[in-house]
């Protein structure tokens, strides 16, 4: 049961699937307990091409579009899903900015070494007083000759610990509000003024860093607005359409998680005896399979169905946040009942299904909140029938 793509994407998910048996799975558990990054992992994927799947060509990408890029998340989140997330947010977030948004210029200078793997990339957006409601950013920019000064902080940043570059969103006019008065740069690690604050300790996705940032006086060049002079105050509106195109690939991710599930659900009712006969002889375990092969159906349909819409031109906001919602809620409920067809051994360490619970945890939350998600659905249907919604 696998969606019917093109051959040029089922020889990608092929390439992908060896590089993450080889150089993902064997080490998933160990990252995990040790709470440490596969930089190394990291930078083979970049050696491989598959940091660049969705990027062009002239950049050193593969040109294959979102389509590519939700089956590299899917088969990096079979195997780890702290190494998806980190591979994700450079991918998907950092570098897509600068794709989507950036000049020639800045994509020579910083989408070539993101695509390569010769730098890591964070996106800062979210901060202590802007989650959900990230159109009110407290962090500032003021522009002071050729150069912006910013002062603030952000939170739970997925690389930010570590990244060469980070993507970071700041008013540069309060009164103008999110549609004209927050601007994206592109913020060095060793800008002064920039420091890394406290790596959380998270229930899950441990290998993956997740940092707080201080922007203090931090002077970065006006050639780091993303998209030149033309992009100051362009910020949100990047940021949203960047955030469409990552709950695509987070849909991806969750396929790779549910079905991850589902084949150690399939594989261990078979070969588990109990009363005499094997699990997979009782029909309450037949119909919990049953419901989960449903659920990854509808799942991997709907991922791939909006990721063709996108590579296709076509606007993706309503799709994107079903996509989002429904995905990460139904990969949560497919590997809760793995966990219950295992029985005790499901709860153990033994098993990844323990650690892929916990990761699943967090994708009903970042990226937009599955509520926020209902409230984009929501809005999105209502305008089709000319009523604006009142916040």
């Amino acid at each position: 049961m696998e969606y019917e793509h093109t051959d040029e994407i089922k020889m990608l998910r092929q390439t992908i699937r060896d590089f993450v048996d080889k150089e993902i799975r064997p080490i998933a558990h160990e990252l995990d307990e040790e709470e440490r990054v596969p930089f190394e992992v990291v930078k083979k994927a970049g050696e491989l091409g598959l940091l660049g799947v969705p990027f062009p060509e002239k950049y050193g990408g593969l040109e294959m579009g979102l389509t590519g890029y939700c089956v590299l998340m899917e088969e990096l989140n079979r195997a780890c899903a702290s190494t998806a997330t980190i591979i994700g947010a450079h991918t998907q977030l950092a570098a897509m900015s600068i794709n989507l948004g950036g000049t020639a210029a800045q994509k020579e200078k910083y989408l070539k070494p993101l695509i390569s793997g010769a730098m890591i990339g964070a996106w800062a957006l979210t901060e202590p007083n802007a989650g959900s409601d990230a159109a009110h950013l407290q962090t500032t920019a003021e522009l002071h000759g050729d150069e912006w000064v910013l002062n603030g902080q952000k939170m739970w940043i997925t690389n930010g610990s570590f990244a060469d570059v980070i993507v970071v969103h700041a008013v540069n006019d309060r009164h103008k509000g999110a549609r004209g008065g927050i601007t994206a740069f592109i913020v060095e690690k060793d800008t002064p003024g920039f420091r890394v604050g406290k790596v959380e300790h998270k229930m899950g996705l441990k290998a993956s860093h997740t940092a707080s940032l201080f922007f203090e006086d931090c002077r970065v060049p006006a050639e780091n607005v993303i998209g030149g002079a033309h992009g100051v105050g362009h910020g949100f509106p990047l940021a949203m359409k960047t955030l469409d195109i990552g709950r695509v690939g987070l849909g991806g991710s969750s396929v790779g998680g549910a079905k991850e599930a589902f084949e150690l659900s399939r594989k261990y009712a078979v070969e588990r005896h109990q009363f005499g006969r094997a699990l997979a002889d009782f029909q309450a375990i037949q119909f919990k399979l049953a419901e989960m092969a449903v659920k990854i159906y509808t799942m991997e349909q709907i991922v791939y169905d909006c990721a063709r819409r996108v590579d296709a031109g076509k606007p993706a906001t309503l799709e994107s946040s079903i996509v989002k919602l429904y995905c990460t809620e139904m990969a949560s409920q497919v590997i809760d009942e793995a966990i219950q067809i295992y029985g005790g051994m499901g709860f153990s360490r033994e098993v990844p299904l323990e650690r892929m619970y916990r990761d699943a945890r967090v994708t009903r939350i970042f990226e937009g909140t599955n509520e926020i998600q209902k409230n984009v659905i929501a809005r999105e249907l209502l305008k089709e029938v000319g009523h604006k919604m009142k916040m």
